[in-house]
């Protein structure tokens, strides 16, 4: 299992990072640049036409490295190894790349930053969350019942099930998307997320698992490279969405959905603060309950640098990850 873990993180990391090497010149040649809206943070106006759509390249860099590492590993395994919720897991976080693309080209495309409509986007989420349930269920990945972190039991929820684990996936998703407003902060919180699914994966001999949680690691880590501030790429949408997609996957796949939201807590609260926000506006008409939401742009206007943000946020993100793993997954594995 190391093997195959250390050779998915290696070769994703190297390149994604070489990939951006070629990719940021051809996305700055072909003008796709970041637009900034002049309602977030004044200093946020020196990133306008940073090449954005960088996500582009650590989609590319996982599928080269993961389809053939699985293939060598049926190849060594056999009938042994099942790479079903890999497969299908892999076909999800793409087609949430895909939305993402999509939403950044229709931005290019207006010449400003509004991409797809947001009932567009959610309707498009909608169908591939249901998807990702529907092939799980079928192919005998998932069942109906739910895993309840730290409690140690589950709950049969029958039909129940599938409206809740649709709304953990297109919320995760979501979230993922609505972190990445400053440089690095995504990459920096999702390469913790990875490193817990990391030591999920190596407890419980989930080799899949273990293959997908070090792709995703070298994917940020590469990212990172260029990404770090100050940034000289974004990932877009096509990035976020895309990771989103690996954050919650890796969840399902470590039959532990709603650890993801201890894991990613930080993921989550970026969309309650913005929901807080929009709310509170409306009730209170016009009032603000951050100075601006999500809440790292909160911290901004605080007057916490990005590099602070970020170094906080993936310390906080760390701690609750070894929360997880400490008080519910080494305490559920066989004795």
């Amino acid at each position: 299992m190391t093997l195959y873990y250390v050779i998915s993180a290696v070769l994703t990391l190297v390149l994604t990072a070489l990939n951006l090497r070629h990719l940021i010149p051809v996305l700055k040649s072909k003008k796709m640049g970041q637009k900034i809206l002049d309602i977030g943070p004044r200093w946020h106006k020196s990133k306008e036409g940073t090449p954005t759509m960088g996500g582009l390249s650590f989609i590319a860099a996982f599928f080269v490295t993961i389809i053939p590492v699985i293939a060598f590993a049926c190849a060594n395994m056999g009938e042994t190894l099942n790479i079903v919720p890999a497969v299908l897991t892999g076909l999800f976080a793409l087609g949430n790349g895909v939305i993402g693309m999509i939403d950044d080209r229709t931005k290019f495309s207006k010449g400003k930053n509004e991409g797809l409509l947001a009932w567009q986007k959610y309707l498009l989420q909608l169908v591939i969350c249901s998807a990702y349930l529907f092939f799980m269920k079928w192919s005998g990945a998932i069942t109906t019942e739910m895993y309840l972190p730290f409690i140690h039991k589950s709950a049969e929820l029958g039909i129940v099930y599938y409206p809740i684990a649709l709304i953990l996936l297109t919320g995760i998703v979501n979230s993922v998307n609505l972190s990445d407003g400053i440089d690095g902060l995504t990459s920096s919180e999702t390469a913790v997320v990875a490193v817990f699914f990391s030591f999920t994966a190596f407890f419980t001999g989930n080799l899949p698992l273990a293959m997908f949680s070090g792709a995703t690691l070298g994917c940020c880590l590469g990212f990172l490279v260029y990404n770090f501030h100050p940034a000289r790429v974004f990932m877009g949408d096509t990035g976020s969405l895309f990771l989103g997609g690996l954050a919650v996957g890796m969840a399902f796949m470590a039959k532990n959905p709603l650890i993801i939201l201890v894991a990613g807590f930080m993921y989550v609260l970026e969309a309650i603060s913005d929901i807080i926000q929009v709310v509170y506006f409306k009730l209170t008409h016009g009032k603000r309950f951050f100075r601006m939401a999500p809440i790292h742009h909160h911290f901004e206007k605080c007057g916490w640098g990005e590099i602070k943000i970020v170094a906080v946020f993936s310390a906080v993100t760390l701690l609750l990850c070894a929360a997880a793993l400490f008080l519910d997954i080494m305490p559920s594995l066989p004795r």
